[in-house]
């Protein structure tokens, strides 16, 4: 880096982190640039280019590297602030594009204000570690029902159709009626299907087992029907800390399932929700939501909530529903959390029905 005079302020660094290098841009306490070098993007690359800068606040966007790179910056002594990459890109859409500038902009805006960067905190490494196994469940989950779709899809062009059956029991079902040699191929398919549901089955034991020996809380949380030990496990390690959030009802928000709001005037059009926060966990709660409002689902306070706003009729009333009931159990699934309470099922109910 270039030589300087060090302020009695110190620098905003600010760092577009790539996957082998990164750009890094230092402003003084006076909004002047200081400096501009790169650094390969690992630990002892940063470290490097930092220490010339001890207790800087250093600015990135949350991505790929993001995790360990916040870790590590923060053990070194810098305030580390993790910036929402769609509030970034929204401030910067007129700006010309490149590494330098994203860097420098980054450094402009953690200087003036790191509230307009809507921070981000990451999660401790071993909760990262879990939430891995549930990332690598689903992607199995995802591809198992992609075959099933395929192999129906097919059969279906060929005149047939495949017996129903949830995905789980896909495999054993056209095992058992021995419908292999359908088509070319199928019993291809049907053996990857068998094999991934033993692999997926094989890692619900382990993630019932890490929710016993490391999180205990999510007993809590399974007292509800519909919230299974991969809800459960994945709201935990989602949120880490329940003491985050000063209310429960802020958890909705958090996790995007709170419609949108472009009010102007007498104008306050209805929207849908934001979206924003960690995608795998909304939509398992809106898994968990359709479980509670299906036909397996016991007469609850949630049930009643859900089918009253379903029974407002207009277009997706069924998804709306599923929603708002998602909305209602994050926050339910808070209170369980902080307060340890027992988990009353008919809570509400009878209030929310006279009304």
């Amino acid at each position: 880096m270039n030589e300087h005079s060090r302020t009695t302020e110190r620098e905003t660094i600010g760092v577009d982190l790539g996957d082998r290098e990164s750009e890094l841009c230092v402003v003084d306490g006076s909004g002047e640039v200081v400096a501009r070098t790169k650094a390969a993007t690992t630990k002892a690359g940063l470290t490097k280019s930092l220490k010339r800068y001890p207790g800087s606040r250093v600015i990135i966007e949350v991505g790929t590297h993001s995790p360990w790179v916040s870790r590590h910056l923060e053990g070194l002594g810098h305030e580390v602030v993790v910036a929402n990459a769609a509030r970034v890109r929204r401030i910067a859409e007129m700006e010309d594009k490149s590494d330098k500038i994203d860097a420098e902009l980054l450094a402009r805006l953690g200087r003036v204000d790191v509230k307009i960067l809507r921070p981000i905190k990451h999660r401790g490494e071993q909760v990262q570690r879990d939430r891995g196994l549930l990332r690598v469940r689903d992607e199995l989950v995802r591809a198992r029902s992609s075959l099933v779709t395929q192999a129906r899809g097919i059969a279906k062009s060929l005149g047939e159709r495949l017996p129903r059956c949830d995905a789980q029991n896909f495999a054993k079902r056209l095992g058992r009626d021995e419908l292999g040699n359908l088509f070319p191929g199928l019993g291809t398919i049907i053996k990857s299907v068998a094999e991934l549901t033993q692999q997926i089955n094989v890692l619900d034991g382990e993630i019932e087992e890490v929710s016993r020996q490391r999180y205990p809380e999510t007993a809590r949380l399974r007292q509800i029907t519909g919230v299974g030990p991969i809800t459960a496990l994945t709201y935990v390690v989602t949120i880490e800390d329940p003491n985050r959030f000063a209310r429960s009802r802020d958890v909705g928000p958090y996790l995007g399932l709170r419609p949108k709001r472009r009010q102007s005037g007498k104008a306050d059009p209805e929207l849908r929700i934001s979206k924003a926060g960690d995608p795998y966990l909304r939509r398992t709660l809106v898994q968990a939501a359709h479980y509670i409002l299906g036909v397996h689902g016991p007469d609850t306070a949630l049930r009643r909530f859900g089918e009253r706003v379903k029974s407002r009729g207009g277009r997706s009333a069924t998804k709306r529903a599923a929603v708002a009931v998602a909305r209602k159990l994050a926050v339910l699934l808070h209170r369980l959390w902080v307060s340890g309470e027992k988990y009353e099922p008919q809570r509400g109910a009878t209030q929310a029905a006279a009304a």
